[in-house]
């Protein structure tokens, strides 16, 4: 009987968060706390991430430099903890967007909310992009090509539409299974590479520490150079874990499963992400052979595990793709949601709409897709590739602006009883938080080839601004009031 009555709380707590909001609950709750957990985990996805940029830690840096996945894992985590404290507070879609409307104030709030839409946005085109071209391609055997890539990328934002629009519970199955399937993979291939190595010979654990083709760099230590590179890969795969956050309105108890699913993401990524590399990197053979290949990740699975379990891992690399691809697709379209329900997003009226039948954003999320097709059809490549490096600067600026926000306002947030709380260690845990994101803004952007990207993030902001000034002389309502009753819960 008490679990029951917890059951019972918990889901009226659940329902009155909504209208405490100021809102009517118009979004379905259908997420379970695995389902929650996925959401966060498929964003994340430490197969895609490590299969996208294991070549460039490699050239750059050589095998040593996975070991920089630690560090990041651990700041990613210390991060993951302050924005939990945030997601047991208010659970609202729109994740940072709501928090800083409600505990700052709403013209800081739109700030939020604008940086968060053009990182998703940017980031599923980006998604689908390298699903084309490095999984699906090579898959099917198709060569290399540009237009193709393209092409193929348009058809999966089309199908994740399609499927985002007709259920929230369809997409929560998809993800489950392709987080499962990630999950096994990356188990199942580890441990095959530790035996087959054991069985061969081949490889050695001399990999762990060796600087491969980087050995004779001369700026290997310098600011911006090969060492430093190599963190990227662990700041660009353990981001997006805050997407949970922004279905918070869909899930069951959201002041327990989101938190949760936020720092269990992350915590489970990075474990799961250092197995693979070390596996991988002790499989190598021949580094400057492997550090060659385009497609390092792939050739280590032949050379050691034949062409069958190589055409295995690229099934289950393009599965991983859909499901990263589609959980941004509906987190940003969420967050659209969100602010359009504030009157605070173009087009306001429009995008708030949610399907009756469906309960979903269709207007929000189709519009998620046709800035997908601009940015595939009218950017060249060199563009395009430009504005995705771009996209890897975007979270460190959200996460760190999160942060202040969360140690100006602290002081002032209630406790909520059974909700996720660090407790005493909530300070400390966030001034680390802090100054680990400085440190990987710092090295995003320190990079001579990060200037354009920098450009691009300062573009997109001045873009915003325009936005807000047009709604500040036509619509300052929307941005002086806040609905509801949620501010310091």
């Amino acid at each position: 009987m008490a679990e029951v009555a917890k059951a019972s709380t918990g889901a009226q707590d659940s329902e009155t968060s909504v209208e405490l909001g100021g809102y009517q609950q118009e979004l379905k709750r259908t997420l379970g706390s695995f389902q929650v957990f996925a959401i966060s985990f498929a964003f994340i996805s430490v197969a895609v991430g490590i299969f996208a940029t294991y070549d460039e830690v490699l050239l750059t840096a050589g095998p040593v430099g996975i070991w920089l996945w630690v560090i990041a894992a651990v700041g990613q985590t210390l991060v993951a903890l302050v924005v939990a404290q945030f997601a047991a507070r208010i659970p609202l879609s729109g994740s940072a967007y709501q928090w800083a409307s409600r505990l700052a104030n709403p013209k800081i709030g739109w700030g939020f909310g604008w940086l968060t839409f053009c990182y998703l946005a940017i980031a599923v085109v980006a998604i689908d992009n390298a699903l084309a071209s490095q999984a699906l391609m090579p898959l099917a055997g198709i060569e290399p090509d540009e237009d193709t890539a393209r092409l193929i990328t348009l058809v999966v934002l089309l199908i994740q539409t399609l499927l985002a629009v007709a259920s929230t519970r369809l997409v929560s199955m998809i993800n489950t299974a392709a987080v499962g399937l990630e999950l096994a993979l990356v188990v199942v291939v580890a441990i095959a590479l530790i035996i087959a190595v054991a069985v061969t010979g081949d490889g050695a654990a001399g990999n762990l520490t060796s600087r491969g083709v980087a050995e004779n760099a001369p700026d290997y230590f310098a600011v911006g150079g090969g060492l430093m590179i190599a963190m990227i890969m662990g700041l660009a795969t353990l981001v997006g874990f805050d997407s949970a956050a922004n279905l918070a309105e869909e899930a069951k108890d959201p002041y327990r499963t989101v938190p949760r699913a936020i720092v269990g993401s992350v915590v489970a990524a990075g474990l799961l992400g250092m197995l693979f590399l070390i596996t991988l990197t002790v499989a190598i053979d021949d580094i400057p052979r492997i550090s060659a290949d385009g497609s390092p990740v792939a050739a280590i699975m032949r050379d050691n595990l034949g062409p069958v379990m190589e055409r295995a891992l690229l099934v289950a690399i393009t599965f991983a793709f859909f499901g990263a691809g589609i959980v941004v697709m509906v987190a940003c379209s969420r967050l659209v949601f969100a602010m359009s329900r504030d009157s605070r997003f173009p087009a306001h009226r429009l995008m708030r709409r949610v399907n009756p039948r469906t309960c979903t954003p269709i207007p929000a999320t189709i519009l998620i897709f046709a800035l997908g097709v601009v940015l595939m059809v009218v950017l060249p490549g060199a563009a395009l590739l430009e504005l995705i490096t771009a996209s890897t600067i975007l979270p460190a600026v959200i996460y760190g602006s999160t942060i202040v926000l969360y140690l100006a306002v602290r002081g002032r947030l209630d406790r909520k009883k059974g909700a996720f709380d660090l407790g005493r260690f909530e300070l400390p845990v966030a001034i680390c938080a802090l100054v680990w994101t400085l440190v990987a803004l710092f090295v995003l952007v320190s990079p001579r080839e990060a200037l354009v990207s920098v450009v691009i993030v300062v573009g997109l902001l001045l873009a915003g601004g325009l936005f807000f000034l047009v709604m500040l002389k036509f619509d300052r309502q929307a941005l002086e009031t806040e609905p509801g009753e949620v501010s310091l819960d």
